[in-house]
């Protein structure tokens, strides 16, 4: 089963270069037009240095920006999953917020917090990617069968530990569901702040230095950089959702 689960994506990633290949061939399409994976390891080899500076810099500030959002999501959904009246109150300015385009928010936050690059790379990735983990916490807590709760209570537990022996495990498969989710958006965010900025460092400022310069392999390799950093993270979040969750799992029949 282990070996399935490893060989299956990489056969799905073969097929998906091997096309990618094929149509750049069948076009006749050169390189400033449409890169292909075969002009992508000179990209890697000639720029590797600055892929793995720049590769680190886009990976902390995503990491540290979902955590922060994560941390966020949880409380606000904790408070609307609680209570009814914040729920009520709290959702439209949540819905409205997220409806906005984040790539109009990125200019404001970059004037805002000028020079503050890393402040600003944080922010955005943050403000990105919480909202699905507060939806989701919420939804779990506000579903939360009250008949459970209602036992423990009548035997006396404190609303503590209906939380963490009821709503907590409860609410674990939809909030490492929505976390990702989160990881790619957190991503989104951060690479939209890189490319914006004046002051922009990581994989977002490289891939705008392979734009201004016409460098269609750099700009390529620079996305399937990101998308790998990204399907990393991602594995991450299913390994810690084994973990902690690991009981909801459903096998497919």
């Amino acid at each position: 089963m282990t070996l399935r689960k490893i060989a299956v994506p990489v056969i799905a990633m073969v097929v998906f270069l091997a096309l990618w290949e094929l149509l750049v061939w069948v076009n006749g399409w050169p390189n400033y037009i449409m890169a292909a994976p075969s002009d992508l390891p000179a990209a890697y080899s000639r720029y590797w240095e600055l892929f793995l500076v720049m590769g680190w810099q886009t990976l902390w500030r995503t990491v540290a920006g979902l955590l922060i959002a994560v941390a966020f999501g949880i409380f606000v959904g904790m408070v609307m999953g609680f209570s009814r009246t914040m729920r009520d109150a709290l959702y439209p300015l949540l819905v409205g917020f997220n409806a906005i385009p984040k790539a109009t928010v990125v200019p404001i936050v970059a004037l805002l917090f000028v020079g503050a690059h890393d402040f600003n790379t944080i922010l955005i990735a943050f403000m990105i990617s919480f909202f699905p983990i507060a939806v989701s916490v919420s939804i779990g807590l506000s579903t939360l069968e009250p008949e459970y709760r209602d036992i423990l209570r009548s035997l006396g537990a404190s609303q503590a530990t209906v939380f963490w022996k009821i709503a907590l495990p409860k609410t674990l498969p939809e909030f490492f569901g929505a976390l990702k989710v989160a990881v790619t958006l957190a991503f989104i965010g951060t690479n939209l702040m890189e490319i914006v900025s004046p002051h922009g460092r990581g994989l977002g400022a490289l891939f705008d230095s392979g734009k201004t310069n016409s460098d269609y392999p750099l700009m390529f390799a620079v996305l399937i950089a990101l998308a790998f950093m990204g399907i990393v993270l991602y594995y991450v979040v299913v390994a810690l959702e084994k973990i902690f969750a690991g009981w909801a799992e459903r096998q497919p029949t």
